[in-house]
């Protein structure tokens, strides 16, 4: 527990030209992959039925791919649910076709000498147009919570820090972002809440060392600016790191032992975790350093009149 006693002097910011161009790749790649790949959006935003069943013991998926195929139903997506004994099966929604029809088509497909193997536990159904509906309202919120942030930022900082939270928000948004993409992982309602709770996450970091910059700026007489953040991002370190590995520890439960329903969302927060802490000190901060950000910017002139303090 030493460590959280003192300040460390790290030189974070040493290699900062080259982490910067390190995170712009990143990005560049997040956004290409979702130019050219998507998003692989689940049944919550693109409407379709979702049929979960239970088998008496462990199942090959590709067994239950070859009966829905020859049942009628190659477009079928299958894929576990927790265990090998847990099915998933995805289908698009079918036009004058009820759920309940082709929930129990399904099953016909996978009935096997006139008894059924498996045990359906629920059926879903999302109609095409309640789906874009969802993506749309779901995309609003997201732009919402980022211009919400921009106008906080700019009325907290001086424009070379709301500058550079601003910048580390989109990376690590678009970086959580591109992993789904790159993987082919289902982006649903779930994902999409971790996405927007990493948004709150990061800007949440970044203010703590923006706020020790700002203090430090006005506090300390001597020091270049390069000099000024190291010594504040060292001196946050130690909250950083409980703050993160704290909550790293609940997500990583979740991960292992939430289940498929919780996956989706525990995976967005541990890479926006990952990538907020980094960009709190890459992104962030070196933006404002490379834009120029001086002493006389965070102090306020003063008034004529005003007594100097000479103090050291």
């Amino acid at each position: 527990m030493e460590f959280f006693k003192k300040t460390t002097s790290i030189n974070f910011l040493g290699q900062r030209k080259l982490l910067w161009f390190i995170s712009a790749m990143v990005v560049l790649v997040s956004l290409t992959s979702l130019a050219v790949r998507g998003l692989n959006f689940g049944i919550d935003f693109t409407g379709g039925l979702l049929v979960e069943m239970q088998y008496p013991q462990a199942v090959e998926l590709e067994q239950v791919r070859d009966a829905l195929t020859t049942g009628g139903f190659p477009e079928a997506s299958v894929q576990y649910f927790g265990t090998a004994r847990d099915v998933l099966v995805r289908l698009a929604p079918r036009e004058g076709v009820s759920s309940a029809t082709v929930s129990s088509e399904i099953m016909r497909a996978l009935d096997h000498d006139g008894a059924s193997l498996a045990q359906m536990k629920r059926v879903e159904y999302v109609g095409p147009q309640v789906g874009e509906e969802l993506a749309q309202d779901g995309m609003l919120a997201l732009l919402i919570a980022l211009i919400g942030i921009a106008l906080y930022v700019a009325m907290r900082f001086e424009y070379r820090l709301a500058t550079g939270a601003i910048m580390a928000t989109l990376h690590d948004v678009i970086a959580t972002v591109g992993v789904f993409s790159l993987t082919g992982l289902e982006f649903n309602v779930t994902v999409l809440a971790g996405v927007l709770a990493i948004i709150g996450y990061s800007l949440n970091d970044t203010v703590v060392v923006y706020d020790r910059i700002r203090e430090n700026f006005r506090l300390l007489r001597k020091g270049t600016p390069m000099e000024v953040a190291n010594l504040s991002i060292n001196q946050t370190l130690s909250r950083t790191i409980m703050t993160a590995g704290v909550t790293l520890l609940v997500v990583i439960a979740m991960l292992v032992w939430g289940g498929e329903m919780l996956f989706g969302f525990a995976l967005a927060l541990l890479v926006g975790i990952a990538v907020g802490t980094y960009s709190s000190i890459y992104v962030a901060s070196a933006t404002a350093l490379a834009m120029g950000l001086q002493k006389e910017h965070l102090i306020p002139p003063k008034k004529e009149g005003a007594e100097i303090d000479d103090r050291p």
